[in-house]
Order: C-alpha cells, then structure tokens, then sequence
C-alpha cells in the first residue's frame, strides 16, 4: 500500500512564501510524475505543477515566474516552493504521484490536501 503525505500549508500574508512537502511510503519501485494540484472554493480542481522522473517540468501560466517545483527521489518527496503568494492562490493543495509499486503495475496516489489561505 501506498499513501502521500503532505505539509506546510498555512496562513501567509500576500507577497509571502511557504514550501509544501509531499513525501510518499509504502511499497515502491519508482515514481514516475509527481505534481501539485489546487482547488479553491466552488472550483474545480487544478494543475499547478508537475514534475517527470527526468525533472521535466510543466507550470500553470497562474504560478509561472512565482512557483517553483521539485523532488528528491532519494527520499520519494517533492516540493512546491511558493513565492510571491496572492489571495488568488488560496486553495487546498493536493499532492498526486504515478507510483510503480511492482513491475507492469501503476497507481495514481493522491494526498489528502493541504490549505493554504492567503490574507493579510
């Protein structure tokens, strides 16, 4: 079994930063994509960044130029780095990573969400 675990959501003012952390466990061979998606109040859920196995990156035009991502596969963990935080990117954040827990097997993980309010 496999689960995501998130951290570092909170209150931050505008024009703040906060880093969320999504650290996976259980059986696993390798991960594949690791990304962070978003769902604000009566939105839909979306991308904000996801990050391939080789580093490829792909980033919201919203978050581009202020959002940074990145992984540590030693330690099965990705980073979203948040800079220059507007009231606009208040949501909950949800971790979601393509596991290969055994050969010719896949799953799609998700995290349990994060919030992050953005308010002075």
């Amino acid at each position: 079994q496999v689960q995501l675990v998130e951290s570092g959501g909170g209150l931050v003012q505008p024009g703040g930063s906060l880093r969320l952390s999504c650290a996976a466990s259980g059986s696993i061979l390798r991960i594949n994509n690791l990304g962070w998606y978003r769902q604000a109040p009566g939105k839909e859920r979306e991308l904000v960044a996801v990050i391939s196995s080789r580093s490829d990156r792909n980033i919201a035009d919203s978050v581009k130029g202020r959002f940074t991502i990145s992984r540590d596969n030693a330690k099965n963990t990705v980073y979203l780095q948040m800079n220059s935080l507007k009231p606009e990117d208040t949501a909950v954040y949800y971790c979601n990573a393509q596991v290969v827990p055994r050969v010719y097997s896949v799953l799609e993980i998700w995290g349990q969400g994060t919030l992050v309010t953005v308010s002075s």
